[in-house]
């Protein structure tokens, strides 16, 4: 038996008329994983998670299920449950009714409906909602509900369609703590399409970064969220300040970027081999990573990158305060930050700071275009 639930080799969707909607997608799932899909509308995810659900043609490329080749097996011959943003639940049957639907297509014996639909009563607390009908659900009710619907089947592999995308904004941080608890007491494999990349990051083991049908980068959140290896990625994840220039004495551990306001240094994001003085490329440095200090102090270490700017704006929201640094006239700052970190600093409209981070905390990556 395979090592991995899901393997996807070269797949690739191209539409009538020659739209090409995924493009060679390669990636080998372990069971249990929790994955991610991200990216802006249009880039291919949705059209990815249906062509693992089989709702969607393959039209080159395999797929494969625990080692089984599905690349042409039919919807309901897969062992996967897919939920979707709309959730679907019939609006004629109670949550009960709904709940033992689709093992009663399967020809189940009603004894073992009735356990596997207890079980999943009671792991995700619908007990008070058995008799009810959609009309009369919440929100959240209706989210559990769905997963009911699909985790009662016992698929090896759950697919999730913007499943939270319906619910406001505290409900759906409740319901993704929930969702990654029940995921990992289960040990389901978890594929998991989103829009928000705040989201992809907290849920997903590894987070797949998509845009125009391809795919970006395959990373865990914190290293996608530090290391971007694309600028698409730099730009879509995280509060990265980015900063443009040309690539500079590349080597495998350290590179520069010739930049309007000096030469900053920062840890390649590529093939040094490949790549070329002068070449397009921008110094990209999560914010947090980045500090305010008055001028004056100490010269900077060669591992660290200063630069001098003046602050345009200081808003706080909370213990969280956004700041906007003036470094010339081509380049502009914004910085997100803890209040507890600019406290006494002396940062206010007007005033001239250096911001200051060590270069280890910035990657450097190719096309700053």
């Amino acid at each position: 038996m395979s090592q991995f639930d899901l393997e996807l080799k070269s797949l690739q969707k191209i539409y009538p008329g020659g739209t090409l909607a995924v493009e060679g997608f390669d990636l080998n799932v372990e069971k249990g994983e929790f994955i991610s899909f991200v990216g802006p509308s249009g880039c291919g995810k949705t059209t990815t998670l249906r062509m693992i659900a089989g709702l969607e043609s393959i039209t080159s490329g395999d797929l494969l299920i625990r080692g089984r080749n599905f690349t042409s097996v039919p919807a309901e011959k897969r062992p996967t449950a897919t939920i979707f943003q709309n959730y679907a639940i019939f609006p004629h049957m109670t949550v009960y009714q709904n709940l033992c639907f689709g093992l009663e297509v399967r020809g189940m014996p009603s004894n073992e409906i009735k356990k596997k639909v207890d079980d999943i009563i009671d792991t995700l607390e619908l007990g008070d909602v058995t008799d009810a009908r959609e009309a009369a659900l919440s929100g959240g009710q209706k989210q559990r509900v769905a997963l009911a619907r699909g985790l009662v089947t016992e698929p090896d592999i759950l697919l999730l369609d913007e499943p939270l995308g319906a619910l406001d904004a505290n409900l759906r941080k409740s319901i993704q703590e929930e969702l990654k608890i029940l995921q990992r007491d289960l040990g389901i494999t978890f594929v998991f399409v989103t829009h928000a990349q705040s989201e992809a990051l907290a849920m997903g083991d590894r987070v797949v970064v998509m845009n125009a049908g391809r795919v970006e980068q395959i990373s865990d959140p914190f290293e996608l969220y530090t290391r971007p290896k694309s600028g698409f990625v730099a730009r879509f994840i995280g509060r990265n300040k980015i900063i443009a220039g040309q690539l500079e004495n590349g080597s495998q551990k350290r590179a520069g970027v010739q930049t309007s306001v000096g030469l900053l240094a920062g840890v390649p994001g590529f093939d040094v081999s490949i790549a070329q003085n002068g070449t397009a490329a921008m110094l990209v440095t999560p914010s947090e990573y980045v500090d305010l200090r008055e001028p004056g102090g100490p010269e900077a270490q060669a591992d660290e990158n200063r630069i001098t700017g003046t602050v345009q704006r200081v808003n706080q929201i909370g213990h969280v305060v956004h700041v906007d640094v003036r470094v010339n006239d081509a380049l502009s700052i914004k910085l997100e930050t803890h209040r507890e970190k600019i406290v006494g600093k002396g940062v206010a409209q007007g005033a001239e700071m250096d911001l200051c981070w060590k270069a280890e905390r910035s990657t450097i990556v190719l096309d700053a275009v």
